[in-house]
């Protein structure tokens, strides 16, 4: 099929907009949060791997987080369960945790390594007991009704630490790794730890070029439901203030706070209902989503 003339100049100008982003990025860790409505969706699945990989191709190092929390549910609903959530966070029973790493570990997980691989890469798959690279310890949160007080909801985790060796091993031999966001205590137990967190944190430890989280809204909206971007951490806390985050996003912008903080470049919060959100973010001049700056 021919090209209009117009048609010829636009795409030569999107692919000469994306040389010097190439040659910025390379070499860089890129950690990307994968979620929403772009796992679920057949297209959109498909359109992530095959960025991943093309990612990968120019010379950067993409490294996957993923969450499964539609998936999650959908198999506690056959086990006659209700997914309850506190803060943003899942309450994980012993029952839920059976599932949730079998989810996220088996199902999820070996889904994304599948089409990444299907779409030309080298992906491979892991939870953070392999190798025990993420280090957890169980999570309790604080009672908003009693400062007294604080909700254990089960096997959740907060991250002590995590150990870069085994991401960093996969990278020097061109794989891409795709995590699933579980993390292991001191007795060997699972925890379920959110998949922000881990992302933000992984970001952190690997000194990320970037952190761009996949979410099922534009990115940050005002109270008016304006786009905001090129945010300051300052701005961000100033939101938290203010009640503008809150509920489901707050876990994913304050693990995006805390990794601008810590010397991440840049944190994208970008819309993954949009086919290649993610090579529009990382490789044309106007991007996707809301922007945090690192100050």
């Amino acid at each position: 099929m021919s090209l209009s003339p117009a048609e010829v100049a636009q795409k030569a100008q999107i692919l000469a907009e994306a040389l010097p982003y190439i040659r910025r990025f390379h070499g860089k860790t890129i950690v990307v949060k994968y979620g929403g409505n772009a796992m679920t969706d057949e297209k959109l699945k498909h359109s992530f791997a095959r960025d991943v990989v093309l990612l990968k191709l120019v010379g950067m190092d993409p490294v996957v987080v993923h969450g499964g929390g539609p998936q999650i549910d959908d198999m506690l609903r056959r086990v006659g369960k209700k997914g309850e959530f506190i803060q943003g966070m899942r309450v994980t029973d012993r029952e839920t945790m059976d599932i949730v790493e079998m989810v996220l570990g088996g199902l999820v997980n070996k889904e994304i390594v599948n089409l990444i691989n299907q779409n030309g890469g080298r992906a491979i798959g892991l939870t953070g007991k392999d190798g025990s690279f993420i280090r957890a310890k169980k999570l309790l949160l604080p009672n908003k009704d009693n400062a007294n007080d604080m909700l254990d909801i089960g096997q959740v985790g907060e991250i002590q630490s995590i150990d870069p060796e085994v991401i960093s091993l996969l990278e020097s031999r061109e794989f891409i790794p795709v995590v699933a966001p579980i993390g292991v205590g001191e007795d060997g137990e699972s925890y379920n730890i959110n998949a922000d967190l881990v992302a933000g944190k992984l970001a952190e430890i690997l000194h990320a070029e970037k952190l761009i989280l996949l979410t099922n809204t534009p990115g940050v909206l005002d109270k008016d439901g304006k786009l905001l971007t090129g945010l300051t951490p300052r701005q961000v806390e100033d939101l938290f203030a203010d009640g503008t985050i809150h509920g489901g996003m707050l876990p994913k912008i304050g693990s995006a706070l805390d990794a601008a903080k810590s010397g991440v470049k840049s944190v994208h919060i970008i819309d993954g209902r949009v086919e290649h959100a993610l090579l529009l973010e990382v490789l044309t001049d106007q991007g996707v989503g809301t922007l945090i700056r690192n100050r």
